[in-house]
């Protein structure tokens, strides 16, 4: 019994000593390899200063890209901000163009209405109380009338229908307005439509 448990205390001994002799002791093989690792790190050595030169040259383009970069996230940024700036301002347009009619309408009652006649006098002081409460609510909104009677002649704002010798008046001057226009936030919903004095 006591030899069996020598020869077992012994055994992991020997197999130690002979793993540590195959660990310290290089075959010819691995001396070879070592040989040609030697002949690998010089064509390494060449490769990794390619690679730094390479690096050296891309930090400058990135360098000289990133300025240009920037300002073009800045410009992009700008112009997204001034597009959500526009649609907010002139969400309105389309339904400012669709109430235009209906103000024209009211004018038109109202000048319809004759101020002698009793008759229509309540109903005119109606549709005019109507009217100013639209334009009033449209006002809140940044819309605007342009109504140019009188004035120079603004190609931006008025639409010519007719030009008129009238003797008095300037040339190039608005004498009558047939439909009167409007802009939203300062843009042109729909031009005033005039008569111009001939020069």
């Amino acid at each position: 019994m006591a030899d069996e448990q020598q020869k077992q205390t012994e055994t992991p001994a020997a197999e130690q000593q002979n793993v540590d002799q195959t660990v310290v002791e290089p075959s010819a093989e691995d001396v070879e390899v070592a040989a040609d690792g030697a002949v690998d790190v010089e064509a390494l050595k060449e490769q990794l200063a390619l690679a730094e030169a390479e690096i050296d040259d891309l930090q400058k383009q990135l360098a000289e890209l990133q300025p240009r970069a920037q300002a073009e996230i800045q410009n992009m940024r700008r112009r997204a901000e001034q597009d959500v700036e526009k649609a907010r301002k002139f969400a309105l347009e389309k339904f400012t163009g669709e109430l235009l009619p209906v103000v024209d309408s009211l004018e038109r009652a109202i000048e319809s209405c004759q101020a002698e006649d009793e008759a229509t006098k309540a109903l005119k002081e109606g549709v005019e109380m109507t009217l100013k409460l639209l334009l009033d609510g449209m006002g809140k909104f940044n819309v605007e009338t342009v109504d140019p009677q009188g004035q120079a002649f603004n190609p931006e704002h008025h639409q010519a229908m007719s030009m008129v010798e009238v003797p008095d008046a300037e040339p190039n001057t608005v004498v009558a307005v047939m439909q009167k226009g409007y802009l939203l936030n300062g843009r042109l919903v729909r031009p005033a439509m005039v008569m111009v004095a001939k020069g």
